[in-house]
């Protein structure tokens, strides 16, 4: 029998309103919807509590920062009663709700045209939406992903490497490339053959050191990845679990030799990686590191913490 998709969120958050979801919401100047002049986040709430709010805004500031667009003094507040109002108007506030929540913020409405923004006094765009969070499905956790290395590389010394924008066709693109290959994620490589990072999350890898250590390893900073919230996370609970945190430039064949891999963000959590370019990981099955990290991040996600208003 099939499953049926969950009902649409009814409303959206746009520029401090509540507004019906099926409305008009954008103008069609605005720079985001144009030219992809914009930035993100995406982050998880349960029970009506946003996981990890104040480093994704501190996150959101630094992508705003990097492309010169101008936040209100006080959208952190404001973001946080969106955010509050908003899972309330779409039912996601009970004590059981799982939800995923996306910031979007463009440039705005310029009436003039242009790569360049014009000196217009225009106001940035400021979107909030919620979604359900779906349960994963089994066979991601009981038999893991299988990715394959996408066509297009990523530039270490790019500046918008780090930094979380709307710009994302080659995002699309790579995830075009694993649809067609029969996978269920893509995973970048830099110019100069390292590994970066999913098409929406970082890659870890557990392996045994030279010195006999078990290291929870993942690309470093210098590696075209974006510094996720989980990523920095798994790196202090490696700490906790008694696993050595690693950070370096990562080649394919480290990935391939590794005894487990996953992959984590934000609102999937953490995902089992079992295949490489059609060859296994380990034992091609989840391991056990990479369920304990799984469960204790859920754990942490379920004790939640209060939005800020």
């Amino acid at each position: 029998m099939t499953k049926e998709p969950p009902a649409p969120p009814t409303h959206v958050w746009v520029d401090g309103a509540v507004l019906p979801a099926n409305g008009a919401h954008l103008s069609v100047f605005d720079r985001g919807f144009q030219l992809g002049d914009g930035v993100f986040e995406t982050l998880r709430a349960r029970g009506g509590y946003p996981t990890e709010l104040g480093e994704h805004l501190a996150r959101l500031h630094r992508s705003a920062a990097g492309l010169d667009i101008a936040l209100p003094d006080d959208v952190d507040r404001r973001l946080g009663e969106g955010i509050a109002a908003l899972l309330a108007a779409n039912g996601l506030d009970g004590a059981t709700a799982d939800a995923s929540i996306r910031i979007t913020v463009s440039r705005g409405a310029y009436r003039t045209r242009g790569v360049l923004p014009a000196h217009e006094d225009v106001p940035a765009t400021i979107a909030i939406q919620a979604w359900p969070v779906p349960a994963t499905p089994t066979d991601h956790l009981e038999r893991g992903l299988h990715l394959v290395t996408s066509t297009v590389r990523r530039d270490p010394q790019n500046p918008l490497a780090t930094l979380k924008t709307t710009s994302r066709a080659e995002y699309v693109y790579a995830r075009l490339e694993a649809r067609r290959a029969g996978a269920d994620d893509a995973l970048f490589l830099t110019i100069d053959d390292h590994l970066s990072e999913g098409t929406s999350a970082n890659i870890f890898l557990v392996r045994r050191a030279p010195d006999g250590a078990v290291e929870l390893a993942t690309p470093s900073l210098d590696s075209a990845i974006l510094p996720g919230t989980t990523r920095s996370w798994l790196l202090d609970w490696a700490n906790r679990a008694g696993l050595r945190p690693f950070e370096g430039r990562l080649r394919r064949h480290d990935l391939a030799d590794a005894q487990e891999a996953f992959l984590s963000s934000s609102v999937a959590g953490i995902l089992p990686v079992t295949s490489f370019d059609g060859a296994p990981i380990g034992d091609g099955r989840p391991g056990e590191w990479t369920r304990r990290a799984r469960a204790d991040r859920e754990a942490m996600i379920r004790k939640g913490e209060p939005v800020h208003r």
